[in-house]
């Protein structure tokens, strides 16, 4: 099949453009959910009177369904693009994409889907979806699986639903560390609790400030609950966490000017477990906090990192760079600039 394509690719390249385009606009339509002609026209850059005579040949073809309000996808177009996916990511470059990065590092699984997450809701969208397929294709029943915060997670969580097998039996979701005192949507504490909820499995939580003083933190390391469910955490067999740019990791923390300007000097520009990586993947920073220490996480079996955006690309770089990771899931744009990063490295 992919014989076949390079050679249509090679003789009939418009049609391949065509084949490209009416995909594009199908899976654009399923991201949106529904979603009207002049706002689909802006997001895919297209003009209404070619994405008009485009969705009225899906339409015929029973692919969308439009709508007052708007075009939504049906469920013969949902059919064709769970067919198409492994085939259009090839086509697109992806699965090349992959595998430069898989090889690189040596990860064990990359994903990597289309767009840029940082600019559109709906690749942020999918690509929770992406985490939430990849992290449940790894769990078992029994498992501890750990889960840090931040708005990339949340989405994981909230494109989770139960398992066709079942609810997990056995299965814990712990917050891998404390809170950062943000938003309680995408606290590590909610997310763990909503992802055990969608596919019926337990969970425990961690009630602590994820940045400590050093008196606050002996006095919670002695208490016997929070003991009790550290232990717990420490023992996860899964992990799954976001990667963040150090700067703004450490202003969201509240960091003062002279811990800012300390991790500067160091060169410190990803941030993940509350560690913060030079772009060599050295940890320059840690931060003193309950929950995943660097020694629980070079032990743990399986590490899943999930960041998108093409900001992030240097931060991923670097938490590859530290050589403890397992599975990425990432998107276009972020992938785009590991590369660079690895071109760079071999040049």
């Amino acid at each position: 099949m992919r014989n076949l394509l390079e050679i249509q690719e090679q003789l009939l390249p418009d049609l391949m453009d065509t084949f490209k385009r009416r995909y594009t606009i199908l899976h654009q339509i399923k991201l949106s959910g529904l979603v009207g002609r002049r706002t689909l026209a802006s997001s895919l850059s297209m003009t209404e009177r070619v994405l008009r005579a485009e969705t009225d040949l899906l339409k015929a073809q029973g692919l969308i369904e439009i709508e007052t309000l708007g075009m939504r996808i049906s469920h013969a177009g949902l059919c064709l693009l769970e067919e198409l996916e492994p085939l259009m990511k090839d086509l697109f470059g992806l699965v090349e994409l992959e595998e430069k990065i898989k090889k690189a590092y040596g990860l064990r699984k990359v994903v990597v889907i289309p767009g840029d997450s940082e600019s559109s809701p709906e690749v942020k969208r999918e690509l929770g979806r992406a985490g939430a397929r990849t992290l449940l294709s790894f769990v078992e029943n029994g498992d501890t699986i750990a889960v840090t915060g931040g708005s990339t997670l949340a989405e994981v969580a909230e494109q989770m639903s139960p398992l066709a097998a079942g609810p997990l039996k056995g299965t814990w979701f712990v917050p891998a560390r404390g809170g950062l005192g943000e938003s309680m949507e995408i606290q590590a504490n909610t997310i763990a609790s909503k992802m055990a909820k969608r596919v019926g499995a337990e969970y425990r939580l961690l009630h602590v400030p994820d940045l400590l003083s050093e008196d606050a933190y002996q006095s919670l390391v002695q208490d016997q609950h929070i003991q009790e469910i550290v232990d717990v955490i420490r023992r996860s067999r899964i992990i799954i966490h976001g990667i963040g740019d150090a700067m703004e990791m450490a202003r969201r923390r509240k960091l003062d000017e002279d811990s800012i300007r300390s991790l500067q000097q160091d060169g410190a520009i990803a941030e993940s477990f509350g560690y913060y990586f030079s772009e060599e993947g050295a940890v320059v920073h840690k931060m003193l906090t309950l929950g995943l220490r660097l020694e629980d996480i070079m032990q743990t079996e399986t590490i899943i990192g999930i960041a998108g955006g093409r900001s992030k690309g240097k931060a991923i770089h670097a938490v590859l760079k530290f050589g403890h990771e397992d599975i990425l899931v990432t998107d276009e744009a972020a992938a785009l600039e590991v590369e660079k990063e690895i071109d760079a490295a071999a040049s």
